[in-house]
């Protein structure tokens, strides 16, 4: 296993930021980590690369044990923080060229040449890093931690505050630097964990509540019940509905468009169309919502 985590818990006095939290990732996966602010993600990435101890339980990186005080496991690990802290005032060349430093990288400008167009950087590689727009930046940060060639790539919020199109070109460069390493990054965009990640993990208030591919996250939110979309054009209480035996809630979006959670498995949508005829309703829209993992993260994370 490129990653593993055996029962980590991290307080911070009498506040638990992680409990007991277990999992593994293999190589080659994208594993999307989601939560709500201060669920603990920011944490457990901390304690991943070697920033904070945990308070007790164990993890490893391609076989080596992480701790603060040892060094061996950081050569294998390649981080971008969420801030992405950088030097304005050093150009991108240089940048790149103290990082490897660090890492007492051999044939530097090779290395340098191919991450920078790795990433895509070779039309800013002459400019300070202060004068490059948000995108770049982001490209440089995630150079930096793809340099010494990382077993594992750990990103926290890669894509925060990127235009759609920005937003895109990212996306498509984790994807392609994933095929042989292990990717790990946490984001509040549900439609980027859907298009890019293979693995999905939701924590909250420190919980693991949820580890799976993102096509059975959403048939675990299946399993809450179906949901559909009945709007008809005559006045109708939302407790008429909330009355109905297979539905287990009503919320009223606007006047006479209700969204309804079924109280089983069954389709409702036969069930509330002879309610419409029953009542001598005009329906206007019957419809099943589809699920996505944004449904099942805010069932758990509400």
């Amino acid at each position: 296993m490129s990653i593993q985590v055996e029962n980590i818990t991290k307080k911070y006095g009498q506040q638990i930021a992680l409990n007991n939290v277990s999992f593994e990732v293999k190589t080659g996966e994208i594993v999307g980590f989601l939560g709500p602010n201060g669920a603990g993600k920011s944490t457990l990435m901390k304690i991943l690369t070697g920033f904070l101890p945990a308070t007790s339980g164990l993890a490893s990186v391609a076989g080596l044990a992480v701790h603060p005080d040892r060094t061996d496991f950081r050569a294998h690990i390649g981080y971008l923080p969420e801030n992405n802290p950088l030097y304005p005032e050093m150009y991108v060349r240089e940048y790149l060229a103290m990082v490897a430093g660090f890492y007492k990288l051999k044939k530097t400008a090779q290395r340098i040449g191919e991450v920078v167009e790795m990433t895509g950087l070779s039309p800013e590689i002459s400019k300070k890093i202060g004068a490059l727009s948000k995108g770049y930046r982001q490209r440089v940060g995630l150079a930096q931690a793809l340099i010494h060639q990382p077993d594992v790539l750990i990103l926290d919020e890669p894509t925060t505050g990127l235009d759609p199109n920005q937003l895109d070109e990212i996306r498509r460069l984790i994807v392609a630097i994933s095929k042989n390493k292990t990717v790990i990054l946490s984001t509040h965009i549900m439609q980027e964990v859907e298009a890019i990640c293979n693995r999905i993990i939701i924590i909250n208030k420190g919980l693991l509540v949820a580890d799976g591919t993102p096509q059975s996250i959403k048939q675990l939110s299946e399993s809450s019940g179906q949901e559909v979309v009945f709007m008809v054009k005559e006045p109708l209480s939302q407790a008429q509905l909330a009355g109905l035996s297979f539905v287990s809630n009503v919320e009223e979006k606007t006047p006479g468009e209700f969204h309804l959670t079924a109280s089983d498995t069954d389709d409702i949508r036969p069930k509330l169309f002879r309610f419409a005829v029953e009542q001598q309703l005009t329906l206007l829209t019957l419809s099943e919502k589809q699920k996505s993992v944004e449904n099942l993260f805010r069932e758990l994370t509400r």
